[in-house]
């Protein structure tokens, strides 16, 4: 079809020209002073976006690989650890941990809200003997939307007085949501680059405080190239445990500088302000009565994605296919238990406000082609939200 694609699945997202450019060069020899200059300042940086003073580190990997990486660094067979409920994403990380010989207490969620950091605190403190070794939490579920409260899961973790690691997966929030990782006092961050850092996927990152660097140094789990220590070593090279992708490399110190320019708390504003500008129109369509936001409470819903969920029999399927292919605008689907019941709008990365209106009019569209139920008046009501918060 003619004209541009508006990508807005929940990752990979929109790669600026300029970072695109940033990579488009010949390869170098990574072993050279400059390359080396530019991969340790790259670390540097890093700190800064997650807003720590501990140790970052990366890999030729995608989320997974940086989920197996604190399993490894941080837990050891036999351990257990306590994995609160978001959705599919919690889900399946539950299963990597337990392929690792480690035990998981979950705390039950119905896919439609938060972490409860009561529930968290209850769970903790009924673990008279110490048992959990950390708490591993889900920051956005990018199957259901919800986000939840890291600093009351903090507190909640300081209230049991347990010990408990506190280990954070950031994969859809990092840099789309607030997360400062020492203030907060997260003790390891899990993070990939397809998402908030626009990034084309290849790239991770776990970063850790002190008390997770410690635990590592304890941990008996088998690692190599996912190895803490390893990167740590003087060989500079080693910091990718072998040769290092140049051009990520390269792409992300581009990002860097973006993000230096715009600064990350306008980032995060930003994200929150498009964001608001979907759910308001996803509210108006709601009105007819054939779609509904998935994340009940409206305080808990992501500024990275918004899951629409069905009504009856609401086709989703066929509104995702014919958005993509009649209207240009793909969208998520629904995972496990939301598969053929939800679509998910991304709104994370490169993005302004024609972007997201034109995603917007491309679903309104499509919904008006299919003749689904849906109240009137949606794109007039996120236009008049954005110019008001112009």
């Amino acid at each position: 079809m003619p004209g541009r694609m508006f990508l807005h699945t929940p990752g990979p997202t929109n790669i600026p020209e300029d970072v695109l450019n940033a990579m488009h060069r010949p390869a170098e020899d990574f072993s050279a002073p400059e390359f080396m200059e530019t991969m340790l300042r790259m670390f540097e940086e890093l700190k800064d976006l997650f807003r720590t003073k501990g140790e970052v580190f990366a890999y030729i990997a995608n989320g997974h690989g940086a989920w197996e990486a604190s399993i490894v660094n941080l837990l050891s067979p036999g351990d257990k650890v306590l994995m609160p409920d978001t959705g599919r994403f919690s889900l399946v990380w539950d299963d990597m941990v337990k392929a690792f010989g480690i035990s998981t207490v979950r705390l039950n969620n119905d896919w439609r809200s938060p972490i409860d950091p009561q529930a968290v605190e209850d769970a903790l403190r009924q673990d008279s003997e110490k048992k959990i070794k950390a708490v591993l939490a889900v920051h956005v579920e990018t199957a259901t939307g919800a986000v939840s409260n890291l600093e009351a899961i903090r507190e909640a973790i300081n209230a049991s007085g347990h010990p408990a690691l506190f280990v954070v997966d950031a994969i859809a929030s990092f840099g789309c949501h607030k997360l400062n990782m020492d203030e907060s006092g997260i003790d390891c961050v899990i993070a990939a680059s397809q998402k908030g850092l626009m990034m084309p996927i290849g790239i991770s990152f776990t970063a850790a405080g002190p008390k997770a660097l410690a635990a590592s140094e304890a941990c008996t789990s088998h690692r190599e190239y996912w190895s803490w220590k390893s990167r740590m070593a003087m060989e500079t090279y080693r910091r990718f445990c072998g040769t290092a992708p140049m051009h990520m490399v390269w792409g992300l110190m581009k990002v860097m500088e973006k993000v230096r320019v715009e600064g990350l708390d306008n980032i995060i504003a930003r994200h929150a302000r498009l964001a608001e500008a979907t759910r308001t129109a996803v509210a108006r369509w709601a009105e007819g009565g054939a779609l509904e936001f998935n994340t009940v409470d409206p305080k808990s819903r992501s500024n990275s994605i918004t899951c629409v969920r069905q009504v009856g029999q609401t086709d989703m399927n066929t509104i995702r296919q014919v958005a993509r292919e009649r209207f240009n605008v793909s969208l998520g689907g629904g995972l496990h238990v939301l598969a053929d019941k939800a679509f998910r709008i991304g709104h994370m990365g490169d993005l302004n406000e024609p972007m997201i209106m034109g995603a917007l009019a491309g679903i309104d569209l499509t919904l008006k082609h299919l003749k689904v139920p849906h109240g009137a008046g949606a794109l007039d009501a996120a236009a008049s939200f954005l110019a008001e918060t112009a």
